[in-house]
């Protein structure tokens, strides 16, 4: 869908290359912008998993997860010969992406002010950690640090607990999403105006707009959402976890006429009518006796059985962890892990794009540090000697 978008990205670790491999999926041409001397992104670095196969620089299974199908180049960027032969390639992109520190783009010349002179329809796309402006715009941004500070350390977790974080780079993984979005938009109204722009999106930005329902609760009426039991809901219920006779399952029934097919598929249909019971505001009163009442009733049977009771008549999940996830027959059956053949006759297996369309194909494996070097600069039309002198000068 995208075969004619080109994106150069001064990308690194998780966030920025998280967005820019859903635009990857959907058949746009990523390259990645990456300086050897200090061994190109560090996601390169980062284990603990390691592939067996395949260039030294792309064994990290981290790495090769966020940047399948992409281009690299190597290229000095704060050598003047870098920076000149940057503006050659920019010549025929639609868009430079980066997620650096927040005060870094202006220092290497990656905003509109200086690239838009050059090429009026650019788009520069900037994923920070605070933004570009103002006292944070030269501090050091990580995904846990915005969830600390935008406060869902004091959402996660038992009460009583200590702090905690979700689970997942929830700030990072949303954040490249947005940032993915929001370039395709700038980039749609530069086609159609003959004029680019800066678009910027934060990790700190993201994570307080994540906030939205707790937040607008707050912010209009003073309620402050704490931790809750159970990971309940803050007013909805029966919508928890609940002890099964092996382990646990969530049941999510946000509705009542959910609430009223419970009560008859575990048999206790007599909930229905009882006054304690009638509807969200009683449940509510009475939602410790209901958890206890709850647990005893799905004791008799195992998550696995429930499930089949409930098969999709009640909003139910089993608890499961990420490998009872991943090996789950829904997900191992329905082509939602995909391969990537490694040179050795191996492969490397992956999480399927969650946008599906009926063209697409699987894109290659990431790519090693500077593999595209060559291809990229005798495609902007510099010869081979011109290349050799930039190697010679440490700037590719």
């Amino acid at each position: 869908m995208l075969k004619n978008l080109r994106i150069l990205a001064i990308e690194q670790y998780g966030a920025g290359p998280f967005g820019t491999q859903f635009l990857v999926d959907m058949g746009a041409e990523v390259i990645k912008v990456e300086d050897r001397a200090q061994g190109g992104d560090v996601g390169r670095s980062v284990g603990p998993s390691w592939l067996d196969e395949g260039d030294e620089s792309a064994r990290s299974v981290f790495f090769q997860g966020l940047n399948r199908g992409k281009k690299s180049i190597s290229l000095d960027l704060g050598h003047a010969r870098g920076q000149e032969t940057l503006l050659r390639i920019l010549g025929s992109c639609d868009a430079v992406m980066s997620n650096l520190r927040g005060d870094v783009p202006q220092k290497l010349g990656l905003t509109y002010d200086r690239l838009g002179a050059h090429f009026p329809r650019i788009v520069c796309a900037h994923l920070t950690g605070y933004g570009r402006e103002g006292s944070r715009a030269h501090w050091p941004g990580y995904d846990f640090l915005m969830q600390a500070e935008a406060g869902y350390f004091s959402l996660t977790g038992e009460p009583g607990s200590a702090p905690a974080r979700a689970g997942l780079s929830l700030v990072d993984l949303m954040t490249g999403s947005v940032l993915s979005m929001a370039l395709l938009a700038a980039v749609l109204a530069a086609r159609e105006s003959g004029r680019g722009r800066d678009v910027d999106v934060s990790l700190f930005d993201l994570a307080l707009y994540n906030l939205n329902y707790i937040g607008h609760w707050y912010l209009n009426q003073g309620l402050e959402t704490t931790r809750l039991p159970r990971s309940s809901h803050a007013s909805l219920t029966p919508c928890q976890t609940y002890r099964t006779k092996d382990g646990w399952i969530y049941l999510m029934c946000n509705k009542e006429k959910f609430w009223r097919k419970l009560c008859q598929r575990i048999d206790r249909a007599v909930w229905i009518e009882d006054p304690r019971f009638l509807s969200f505001a009683e449940r509510l009163v009475h939602r410790d006796l209901l958890t206890t009442l709850i647990d005893e009733a799905l004791a008799t049977r195992t998550t696995v059985e429930w499930m089949a009771v409930f098969e999709g008549s009640v909003p139910a999940a089993p608890i499961l962890g990420v490998k009872e996830a991943l090996d789950n027959p829904w997900v191992r059956d329905t082509g939602r892990i995909e391969r990537l053949p490694l040179p050795a006759g191996s492969s490397f297996r992956y999480i399927a794009p969650p946008i599906r369309y009926t063209d697409r194909a699987p894109v290659g494996l990431a790519p090693a540090l500077g593999e595209h070097t060559a291809e990229i600069l005798l495609g902007v039309g510099l010869s081979l000697q011109d290349i050799e002198e930039l190697r010679a000068q440490g700037v590719v």
